[in-house]
């Protein structure tokens, strides 16, 4: 016999046919063990189709035909021999096997078909952006492109959302990796953004605010108000540089250290500024 029923596997039978393979597969890869009481392959099998079934349990669902009760179901799939092993999305086959099979080819079966752990990161950094949240879709777009930094749509992610907490010079550096044939309508509007961003970080009102403090080197004033426009201007590298030199000089000037806090606690968690500025305020401030 075939192990207990947990949470994520079912017995089909004629009455809930259509609504596992129609229904069930949309959101999940349906796994399907043909079996039979009789068959000692069967049973080997089973522990191990359903220990995936558990680790699996957000993306595949384990369900089970008997075929000596289930005889009209197996002969629809033109079972032949068993066990034999169907995966079902959207309503159609997708792999499968027959006999018995080792561990680590079903594995690499399900590799194949199984969404990644990176295309769950990647949905909702999508569905952030969707909201205009980028700071919190910058995390889950981090973790997608550190599972996986080949794919271009991950790569176009992590680049949009450099771009919108103010590292353009790094979401450049990941467009000019993406290959020709991946050059499609997202890229172009990323690169749009990039140029965009690179006209604001050199606004008239740097540009004279730079000049003023060439002529006055030491003034501290002018240098918050210039890592503010460096800030607007999503260059919050630099503007974070001269703040930190304006409190290694007077802890205390005006509302730099203010200011410096709310920049660094603007930076979305994951970005390496944000730990690495927060490090050296700290060792100023206790």
């Amino acid at each position: 016999m075939l192990p207990e029923i947990n949470v994520n596997q079912i017995d089909i039978t004629l009455e809930n046919f259509q609504h596992v393979i129609l229904e069930e597969s949309k959101s999940k890869v349906v796994m399907i063990q043909f079996w039979a009481p009789w068959s000692e392959p069967c049973a080997e099998l089973a522990p191990v189709l359903q220990h995936m079934a558990v680790e699996y349990q957000h993306v595949l669902l384990y369900a089970r035909v008997n075929c000596d009760e289930q005889q009209e179901i197996a002969g629809q799939f033109g079972v032949k021999g068993l066990p034999t092993v169907i995966l079902v999305k959207d309503g159609q086959p997708l792999d499968g096997f027959a006999g018995p099979q080792e561990e680590n080819k079903i594995r690499e079966m399900l590799d194949k078909h199984l969404p990644k752990a990176e295309d769950g990161l990647l949905h909702s950094a999508m569905e952030l952006v969707l909201q205009g949240n980028y700071k919190d879709a910058f995390s889950f777009a981090k973790q997608a492109f550190e599972l996986n930094n080949e794919r271009a749509d991950i790569r176009l992610m992590m680049a949009d959302c450099y771009v919108e907490v103010g590292q353009a010079e790094l979401a450049k550096q990941l467009v000019e990796q993406v290959k020709l044939v991946d050059q499609d309508g997202k890229y172009h509007a990323i690169l749009g953004k990039i140029e965009l961003s690179e006209q604001a970080a050199d606004s008239p009102e740097i540009q004279q605010l730079q000049t003023d403090l060439e002529a006055d080197p030491e003034n501290k004033e002018i240098k918050v108000k210039l890592a503010v426009q460096l800030h607007q201007g999503h260059r919050t590298e630099e503007a974070l540089a001269l703040l930190l030199s304006v409190l290694r000089e007077e802890l205390g000037f005006g509302d730099a250290k203010k200011i410096t806090l709310d920049v660094i606690n603007a930076l979305p968690d994951g970005d390496p500024l944000k730990s690495q500025y927060r490090r050296k305020i700290y060792s100023l401030l206790y």
